[in-house]
């Protein structure tokens, strides 16, 4: 029994080594760095927290995270709910009165912009943005004039919230789309016969059923908040005057442009202790909900 046992811990090898070589190795060497004065040539010099001390003094880096809030409005907050009511309409209106063929083609319509690479999303909307791009050309032709969209401070993360929104608003439809086609239509039936509309059937049946799928894209979006980089790259290099930068674009300018390794690690830990909290928040908050 106990040999039996035993030898299952192998099936679980191949999944420890690639953890240890992709996480928990470079994981403790940023850890490590987090702790030095390095510029990437020589040997770090040891320094102890003086990295951290400095970060909790750090403008720019209160000023990342108040940005990464509005990446969350924009990629958790508000895209959830949209998709939440496009999926049923799509699911409980469009797809029963114009067949399921029709609201699949138009799922995969908002899906589209999840296909395409970040960074070329963001590249093809920074043409658009530009002070000669399209959005200016039309704006100009129903005379609202130009605008620097992008090189504007008030208005530079307003548009990267507005693109971030259009990239990710396909995967929760996707996702609340396929948790609908596990509920029971004999429900809805019901509910219809009982004379319930479209919003109480909604309300009634609908959200309660998907609340799994809600906790997988929240978490899943969130962490996705936090960690964003390739859009503020291509859009704005986290400008201007810091209007846009977010903790991994932070780290990164602070790692290769000013050549401040042992700081730079200490951003990318802050901000991997926070995605840390922050999962096992939402993991707790499921397990309270669906016990």
């Amino acid at each position: 029994m106990t040999r039996g046992k035993a030898g299952y811990w192998w099936y679980l090898l191949p999944g420890a080594v690639a953890f240890t070589a992709v996480v928990a190795v470079p994981f403790g060497t940023n850890l490590y760095l987090s702790l030095t004065k390095w510029s990437g040539i020589g040997d770090p010099r040891w320094i102890g927290f003086d990295n951290y001390t400095r970060l909790l003094h750090d403008d720019v880096f209160w000023t990342s995270f108040r940005n990464t809030a509005a990446m969350v409005i924009a990629m958790v907050v508000v895209p959830t709910l949209i998709g939440l009511v496009l999926s049923a309409t799509l699911f409980d209106v469009i797809g029963r009165r114009f067949g399921p063929k029709t609201a699949s083609f138009l799922r995969a319509t908002f899906y589209l912009p999840q296909v395409l690479p970040v960074v070329v999303a963001g590249i093809l909307w920074g043409w658009l943005l530009r002070p000669d791009g399209a959005v200016n050309a039309v704006g100009k032709a129903i005379g609202l004039g130009e605008h620097d969209w992008l090189g504007d401070p008030k208005t530079a993360l307003p548009m990267v919230m507005l693109v971030m929104i259009w990239v990710q608003i396909g995967y929760p439809v996707v996702i609340f789309m396929a948790a609908l086609q596990r509920v029971d239509p004999d429900l809805y039936e019901a509910a219809e016969i009982d004379g319930a509309g479209w919003f109480r059937r909604f309300q009634a049946i609908t959200l309660p059923q998907i609340r799994p799928e809600t906790f997988v894209i929240t978490l899943t979006c969130t962490i996705a908040a936090l960690k964003v980089f390739g859009p503020i790259w291509a859009l704005t290099r986290g400008g201007p005057n810091h209007a846009t930068t977010v903790p991994s674009y932070f780290a990164y300018n602070a790692f290769f442009n000013k050549l401040q390794v042992g700081y730079g690690a200490a951003v990318a830990t802050a901000l991997t202790l926070v995605i840390v909290a922050v999962s096992i928040g939402f993991l707790k908050l499921q397990g309270r909900t669906e016990s």
